[in-house]
Formats: C-alpha cells, sequence, structure tokens
C-alpha cells in the first residue's frame, strides 16, 4: 500500500497494544503461523485500527471494539477496497479481524459477534502462473550478467535455484541458517508453514550453487543467516522482490514473473516431465493434494492452448 499509516501507539490504548502484541505472538507460537502470515496479519490490524480511530475520532480502546457494529466492519472493507486492495488481501485481512476477535472472546477480554455477520467478496480462482522452462533458464543465466557484486550475483543464484529446483517459499528459503543445509548433502529438511517439516532432495546444480556462494559468504559459521544483505544482515523478502522485478524487466519478462514463480514452475515442471501428484504435494509441503491439484489445471490449460493454436480441426465452426 502507498499509504502511510500511524503506530499502532498512536491510535490505540495502551492495554489495546499490548493485547494485540499478545495475540501476535499467540499466533506464531500457539497457532504456529509462519512468519509472513503473522506480518501480514499485523499490518491487516495496524490498517483496521487506523480506520477506526479515524472512524471515531479518538483513539481506539476495548470499550470501543465491544461496540463496533456489522456496519462499521463493512465501512473498514470498503475503505480498503477504494484503494484497490487486492481481493485475496481483503479475504486475509477479514481472516485476521475474526482472529483477533475470537482471541478476545476465548481469553475472557471482551465479546463481539458482529464480525461474523460479515462476509468478504468471493475470490477468484487464480491459477500459479510458471515460468516456461526455456524463461527459467534465462532468468537463472542472467543473474550474474545484472547483478554487480559477484558475491551478491552468487548468493541470488544460490537463493533462485532453491526455490527453483527445490520448490521453496520464499519465506522458507530466507529462514535458513548456515548449518542447515550443505552442499555435500542429497537431501535437507525445511520447516514450513505450521512448523511442519519436509525433507527435500538437494539436485546437483543447487549443491554447486551453494558450494559457490558458501565460498564467499561473509560469516559462513554456524546459526547464521544463509541468506545475507550487504550489511550481513538476513536478506529481508522485499529486497529479493526487488531484486526480481529488475531481472525480469532486463529480460522483458511479464509481471508474473516473482520469486514465488520459481516455486509454481518447479511444481509444474515436475508435473510435465512425469512427476506424480502424491511426491509433488510431499516436495511442496501442502497439507492437502488439492491445494497441488490447481499445477495440473495450469498443464490441462496449457495442453488446451497448444491444442487451439496447433491442430488443423481446432478452429472449424460448432454446427
Amino acid at each position: 500500500m502507498t499509504e502511510e499509516y500511524k503506530p499502532l501507539s498512536e491510535c490505540v490504548s495502551k492495554r489495546l497494544n499490548d493485547l494485540i502484541e499478545e495475540w501476535q505472538k499467540n499466533l506464531l507460537l500457539e497457532r504456529r503461523l509462519s512468519l509472513l502470515t503473522g506480518s501480514s496479519y499485523l499490518i491487516d490490524m495496524k490498517e483496521f485500527m487506523n480506520f477506526l480511530s479515524e472512524h471515531f475520532g479518538h483513539p481506539i480502546d476495548l470499550p470501543d471494539l465491544k461496540k463496533i457494529s456489522v456496519s462499521d466492519f463493512r465501512s473498514f472493507l470498503v475503505w480498503r477496497s477504494n484503494q484497490k486492495i487486492a481481493r485475496s488481501s481483503l479475504a486475509r485481512g477479514l481472516s485476521a479481524l475474526r482472529n483477533f476477535f475470537k482471541y478476545l472472546t476465548r481469553n475472557d477480554i471482551l465479546e463481539n459477534t458482529a464480525i461474523m455477520a460479515v462476509r468478504s467478496a468471493h475470490t477468484a480462482k487464480i491459477l500459479p502462473k510458471p515460468l516456461s522452462v526455456e524463461d527459467a533458464k534465462r532468468f537463472l543465466d542472467a543473474v550474474p550478467k545484472v547483478v554487480k557484486e559477484s558475491w551478491q550475483a552468487k548468493r541470488d543464484t544460490a537463493l533462485y535455484l532453491l526455490m527453483y529446483g527445490c520448490g521453496l517459499r520464499i519465506a522458507e528459503a530466507l529462514s535458513l541458517n548456515v548449518n542447515d543445509i550443505s552442499p555435500s548433502q542429497d537431501a535437507f529438511t525445511i520447516t514450513g508453514k505450521g512448523n511442519k517439516q519436509r525433507l527435500v532432495p538437494l539436485l546437483p546444480v543447487v549443491k554447486k550453487a551453494l558450494k559457490a556462494y558458501l565460498e564467499v559468504h561473509p560469516n559462513p559459521n554456524a546459526g547464521e543467516p544463509l541468506f545475507v544483505g550487504s550489511r550481513g544482515e538476513r536478506i529481508n523478502p522485499g529486497v529479493v522482490q526487488r531484486n526480481v522485478r529488475f531481472l525480469r524487466r532486463y529480460l522483458n519478462l511479464p509481471d508474473t514473473v516473482t520469486p514465488h514463480a520459481l516455486r509454481h514452475s518447479f511444481a509444474t515442471h515436475l508435473l510435465q516431465g512425469g512427476g506424480d501428484l502424491r511426491t509433488v504435494q510431499e516436495l511442496l509441503g501442502h497439507a492437502s493434494l488439492s491445494a497441488t491439484q490447481r499445477y495440473t489445471e495450469v498443464d490441462l490449460h496449457q495442453i488446451q492452448s497448444v491444442y487451439e493454436h496447433a491442430h488443423p480441426r481446432a478452429h472449424l465452426k460448432k454446427s
């Protein structure tokens, strides 16, 4: 979002600010949400409290939360929608609010069931948008050409190959420490959403890239972040997203080429190569097979597109 919001401490009371901090700790420790989801929920809560403080004309306290009506919640959704927020983000924001008010009820702090009567707009089913095999190769080959610092080029190559060659989420890759993975191993364990662990094979090309990066890593000691920025700190997802945007502009690739698209490409290319759905599910760390089945729909869509463009009878009018 482009608009700047006041910090929570300026739009809520101290006791409500403390409660929101406790709620977020609960999300991470007890509910075992990922750091990325927990951070997104906190941003949603910050936007909500900013809206309420403007809506009511004063910093928000617990009695204000108790009297919020269905109309107030809907006004917030309209306010966000007017800022061109994606439907998926609107739905996530509503989920964050429901979770927070359930937390308040569960801990006998207050009860307001109005949020349960609010429904988000239907979220259209979005299919993954993978790179083609050729574009994936072009993308990886271009890294040394556009990244000025040699060690950062090796870092980015290793990072992108972990997402494309192992199917890691960006948050999973960036959470790795130096001692979590070794080029001498044939596989490693990654902790994904909900603290669920899975074993991921290491392809030779990934091992080679990791070895090259670790040889120039600024601080390759056990316990240190694997992927670091210029100051030696764990690299931020926003920096990776910015670097990918630069690469795709350089290669004239579509806006759908994002860090997560590398994971999409991993799954799609495995299925296209004959991989079975259950194995891909395990490699991706999906809790349900339905999440993985989206990739078969992508493949069928591509097959249909090829048929319509290439088959001599595809363009005949239906009688």
